[in-house]
């Protein structure tokens, strides 16, 4: 069965961002509207939610789409993230409002799904049950050729009455397993090792073996019965799991930069094919200008990252902090200087020192005007 979670709350709050005109909400209404790959049928990130849902182990379970803008209580309290929390954080989490956020992760929708009155009259039964959702999620973060601050995320969750069957870690890896075999071919080799998540214990991570190296590519782990009581769920248990579409896409073709996996470019396209060993389509020369400034102790290098990418979008490969230091009797009390390093880059061209340029002195004007920055 496939479910839409109400969207009137989004709705709502769509319609209230649309008529703000700040930065925030610019960004925000444009990664909204951004496609949703897992759901773009010409894109490899299809193509692998494709062939996880096709796996045994999921036959049966439910679908569910949730809103993109979510409640930051139903995100981080009821997840066992509580105030305080590293994922909380406004360098962190695109916030809409003081309490609505973009969401951060796919396991929100459990929210979503256990409070469905047919979910619940399927607990009233004693009945078991498994749910799948995928989609774009929204995390402040470094810009490099692996990150991005949209992507895709694929979760599941199963549960089962405790007096019916008790679930173990060797059943998780059975159908994690399944799904990586789906994905990177039968031969592939798998390892899991502990690891810790707030609403999950035990918990593991999965790595898949790629030319000799092991690569971490999901975690997961058995629901905690006290995060399970937080959606009124008792005498249940189960597993959960969670991964980044983006890091199969780039481990199973060998793409050398995440920009590639949103390129209309019909070279790039062509080979976008799991499975096989992505060739650059040429080799532009990239170029790197540096930007150096003092700011007081407020600074979020990760808010930095998003005017970078609003100013210079897909042109920009990586940024790199080259120096960072403090000196009160040279800059003042509470105040840093940063150096970073931005190295441009484009996939099928070769960018002229005019147009970088052109970019870097907007970087410029923007740093010293929304931070407060003194340019050095």
């Amino acid at each position: 069965m496939n479910i839409i979670a109400n969207l009137e709350d989004q709705k709502k709050l769509l319609a209230e961002l649309e008529t703000r005109t700040d930065t925030e909400a610019k960004r925000m209404k444009r990664y909204i509207a951004m496609p949703d790959l897992s759901r773009t049928s010409d894109s490899p990130i299809n193509e692998i939610v494709n062939r996880a849902l096709a796996v045994k182990s999921l036959s049966g379970f439910d679908t569910i789409e949730v809103p993109e803008i979510v409640p930051a209580q139903v995100t981080f309290d009821l997840f066992n993230m509580p105030p305080g929390h590293p994922a909380r954080s406004k360098s962190d989490t695109y916030y809409v409002n003081n309490d609505n956020i973009l969401r951060t992760h796919d396991t929100v929708m459990w929210h979503y799904y256990l409070t469905l009155p047919e979910i619940k009259e399927k607990m009233d039964k004693g009945e078991s049950f498994g749910v799948i959702c995928y989609g774009k999620v929204y995390r402040k973060d470094e810009i490099d050729n692996k990150h991005m601050n949209v992507f895709h995320q694929f979760g599941g969750l199963y549960l089962t009455p405790d007096t019916k069957e008790t679930i173990t870690l060797d059943d998780l890896k059975k159908v994690l397993t399944e799904i990586a075999q789906s994905i990177f071919g039968q031969d592939v080799k798998n390892r899991f090792n502990p690891d810790t998540f707030p609403y999950t214990d035990p918990s593991m991570e999965m790595e898949i073996e790629k030319d000799g190296q092991w690569i971490e590519i999901l975690g997961c782990g058995l629901p905690r019965k006290s995060v399970l009581t937080n959606f009124a769920v008792s005498g249940y248990n189960g597993w959960a799991f969670g991964f980044g579409l983006e890091r199969l896409a780039i481990v199973s073709m060998d793409i050398p930069d995440i920009r590639l996996l949103w390129s209309d470019d019909p070279r790039v396209k062509k080979q976008l094919i799991l499975g096989r060993k992505f060739v650059p389509v040429s080799k532009y020369p990239t170029a790197t200008r540096d930007i150096s400034f003092v700011v007081d102790d407020s600074f979020r290098p990760n808010d930095y990252f998003d005017l970078i990418r609003d100013i210079g979008g897909d042109l920009v490969e990586e940024v790199k902090l080259s120096d960072k230091y403090q000196d009160e009797s040279k800059f003042g009390k509470g105040k840093t200087s940063y150096t970073y390093r931005i190295i441009y880059g484009a996939n099928d061209r070769t960018l002229t020192s005019l147009e970088i340029d052109a970019i870097q002195a907007k970087i410029y004007a923007e740093t010293a005007s929304q931070f407060g920055a003194k340019l050095r």
